[in-house]
């Protein structure tokens, strides 16, 4: 179900006035989530299991191509500029959503650490499932920090996706990569666990930093929120790498990789720009939708990618991932139908209010 964002009295949520066009920008962005959310994962593994090491340099790649968003927003401030002359506003920004931006794209640092350090260790299609859980903690704040009212649909689908992963979780052994221990298998689990938790805190963060604006909610300033949420992201992970060592590192680990030294600039290179789609695809749907939408779109592709990583890398499909697989894609159906009721329900309250209204009105007729 494509939820719009309601907006109470004094909420200052702004979107293109034309459902085909709203749709239609959905679609787009819900394209560009989709190639991050495939993609990502396949591109970041890939950098791993080909000789490359360095999680805080993973990391730092998830947000570090966010100079790309600099050309869309090129494009809105000439169209500003060109509508309203030299009086239209190079940056739409208050100080209340830059640091609400800033202290988000923190948070987003974090969680590119703690789900590079995950894919790191475990395959991608053990990771894709675990990262399912993500719509349960999505709904979870949600309900908490924007109201999005629970049901006993979405709470039967946290409980699969939570079973999921407790089903890889006991049967982990004959998972874990060779010349990985035990200690270094669990401590990916519970990471990629972790990052999927904070995530689904994220995108409800992001939704009520929109509601609680105090200046219309356009898309060029989506944009803007974009920017500088990565560049904050970046910067952590920058400070990470310098302790870490990661800038010395590399120009040893790329003549050392399997690949071949352009090839690994290349790896690099194309982690930076997918990642950069993935962020901009998720900000672009809550904003079109809401947060929820969005989780469920990461969600929905999730079982794609596990996929992808087993037929890309070869990666074992043991008996539990299918039943992982099979409960996750239930919980995901059990939302679903538990929207679309929702949906329906929420339809046809208007239509018999009408008819009441109209039977009243005639009712009082002599």
């Amino acid at each position: 179900m494509v939820e719009t964002m309601e907006a109470p009295q004094g909420e200052t949520m702004e979107a293109p006035q034309g459902k085909t066009m709203r749709l239609l920008l959905l679609a787009l962005n819900c394209a560009m989530l989709s190639l991050g959310t495939c993609g990502g994962p396949l591109l970041m593994r890939l950098y791993f299991i080909r000789g490359g090491a360095r999680v805080w340099l993973s990391s730092w790649l998830e947000t570090g191509g966010w100079p790309i968003i600099f050309v869309p927003l090129a494009a809105a401030y000439f169209r500003r500029r060109a509508a309203e002359g030299p009086s239209a506003r190079l940056i739409l920004m208050d100080p209340f959503l830059f640091v609400a931006s800033a202290v988000i794209g923190v948070l987003t640092g974090l969680d590119d650490y703690l789900y590079a350090y995950g894919v790191a260790r475990l395959p991608v299609s053990t990771s894709a499932l675990l990262i399912a859980t993500q719509l349960g903690f999505t709904a979870l704040f949600a309900f908490l920090l924007v109201r999005q009212l629970f049901t006993s649909y979405s709470i039967n689908s946290v409980f699969l996706l939570t079973m999921g992963a407790g089903v890889l979780a006991m049967h982990s052994s004959s998972d874990r990569p060779k010349g990985e221990s035990n200690r270094e298998y669990y401590a990916g689990f519970f990471m990629t666990l972790g990052a999927a938790a904070l995530y689904g805190f994220i995108l409800p963060l992001v939704e009520l930093m929109y509601k609680k604006a105090k200046q219309a909610i356009t898309y060029s300033l989506v944009l803007e929120i974009q920017l500088v949420m990565c560049f904050f992201a970046t910067v952590f992970c920058t400070i990470g790498m310098l302790v870490n060592k990661d800038f010395q590192a590399i120009p040893r680990e790329a003549r050392k990789y399997e690949l071949g030294e352009a090839r690994y600039y290349v790896v690099l290179a194309w982690n930076a720009i997918v990642w950069q789609f993935f962020f901009l695809g998720a900000i672009g749907v809550i904003f079109y939708s809401s947060s929820l939408f969005s989780g469920i779109v990461i969600a929905v592709l999730l079982p794609i990618t596990e996929i992808l990583g087993v037929i890309c890398f070869q990666e074992k499909f043991q008996v539990e991932k299918a039943v992982s697989l099979i409960l996750s894609l239930w919980g995901f159906a059990s939302y679903f139908y538990g929207e679309f009721k929702v949906a329906k329900k929420d339809k046809r309250q208007p239509q018999q209010l009408q008819q009441q209204e109209a039977e009243g009105h005639q009712q009082g007729l002599p």
